[in-house]
């Protein structure tokens, strides 16, 4: 079986830079054969049995369910169970976790990230709904519901929140967390020891970007 990395349009548009070190570590590790840049929105065309390793949750559950010859597996599980890992320390650091939407039939990768948090000496403070009873960090309802309502969602979901730094695992929770008054933590960057700049939050220009990168990818 061929296995590929898809580093997603998330976070090749919040750092390319990061997109690569993850790209290398997979290489090194786990002998990825390529990196795969065509959007999860569009059929990858593959006509071999290819694993596809993924950061973002929308990407697994639309490799896993909508095209032929291809599976996903989340980056967060090929980390937790390796076992040379250099996981950075952060001191014993308070932080919750947000679940992405499209994982909650995963429960699984709750595990791995949780594992991971621990491996990085990060003490974990569940909110009150999570895992496979996540609550959406209000960005699913861009499209649906005018922004200003979305804005409040992000907020309303924000405050729910135990701690102020909040674990997140899709780009789009960065922005919604941000937009809700926390300190978003990108779980890449948590491994790779960079800081999480929120960059654009505004929910227009935000969906605006992703539409495009959708487009030309």
């Amino acid at each position: 079986m061929k296995t590929v990395f898809a580093p997603g349009c998330a976070l090749f548009i919040h750092n390319t830079e990061l997109a690569s070190a993850v790209s290398d570590y997979l290489r090194h590790r786990y002998n990825i054969d390529e990196v795969h840049s065509t959007c999860c929105h569009h059929d990858p065309n593959v006509n071999e049995e290819t694993k596809i390793v993924c950061v973002c949750s929308g990407c697994i559950r639309r490799y896993d369910t909508l095209y032929a010859n291809v599976c996903a597996i989340s980056l967060w599980e090929l980390v937790d169970r390796d076992p040379d890992f250099r996981f950075p320390d952060y001191g014993g650091m308070t932080m919750t976790v947000l679940d992405a939407c499209p994982t909650r039939l995963y429960p699984q990768m709750h595990d791995s990230v949780r594992s991971i948090l621990k491996k990085m000496n990060i003490n974990v403070v569940e909110p009150a709904r999570t895992g496979t009873e996540g609550k959406c960090c209000g960005d699913s309802f861009y499209g649906v519901l005018p922004k200003e309502q979305v804005l409040e969602k992000m907020i309303e979901r924000g405050n729910e929140m135990p701690a102020e730094d909040v674990a997140v695992y899709c780009v789009s929770c960065v922005k919604a967390m941000k937009n809700g008054g926390k300190t978003p933590r990108y779980l890449p960057d948590l491994l790779f020891g960079t800081d999480t700049p929120a960059g654009e939050c505004d929910p227009d220009a935000w969906h605006t970007q992703i539409d495009d990168f959708i487009e030309r990818h």
